[in-house]
């Protein structure tokens, strides 16, 4: 008997807008039925993208991620104080110049930088917040062209 982990969710008060800010730094494909909405939709009654309670989509690597509305998230204060990070997404690239284009492109989608380790020789990162304050890391890493390898 085995068992087989479908996906990774995250909860946000926005499921839709994390989805495209997740979707923007990965790409992938939306699940059918969970594609944005064409401009020219009307905007939902509570004021988010489209009052989507659920949103998936599977990123190029095969890896699936959904985003789960709730009413009110706490942002997380890793590493210190009262919220802490509950779960984190780990990105890897495979050099710095891939990281520094990553970095760039993660702050134009809304993260936001909270530890720059992208000197270090060992394991050049960024820790980022997402725009629902998620944590989630990018870094450099032997193998990252290859999804498979650890």
């Amino acid at each position: 008997m085995t068992i087989h982990l479908r996906q990774t969710v995250l909860d946000a008060e926005d499921a839709r807008a994390l989805a495209s800010f997740y979707f923007g730094l990965v790409g992938g494909t939306y699940r059918p039925g969970d594609e944005p909405a064409r401009p020219g939709d009307e905007p939902a009654a509570d004021g988010t993208d489209d009052g989507a309670e659920w949103v998936a989509f599977r990123t190029p690597a095969g890896v699936r991620l959904a985003f789960q509305r709730v009413a009110e998230l706490p942002r997380a204060t890793w590493p210190d104080g009262p919220v802490p990070q509950q779960l984190h997404l780990d990105f890897m690239v495979a050099d710095a110049a891939e990281l520094e284009e990553h970095r760039a492109r993660a702050v134009s989608l809304g993260a936001t930088v909270v530890d720059d380790q992208s000197a270090d020789p060992a394991e050049a990162l960024y820790v980022f917040t997402d725009p629902a304050g998620h944590p989630f890391c990018i870094f450099v890493a032997e193998g990252a062209d290859d999804p498979t390898a650890w």
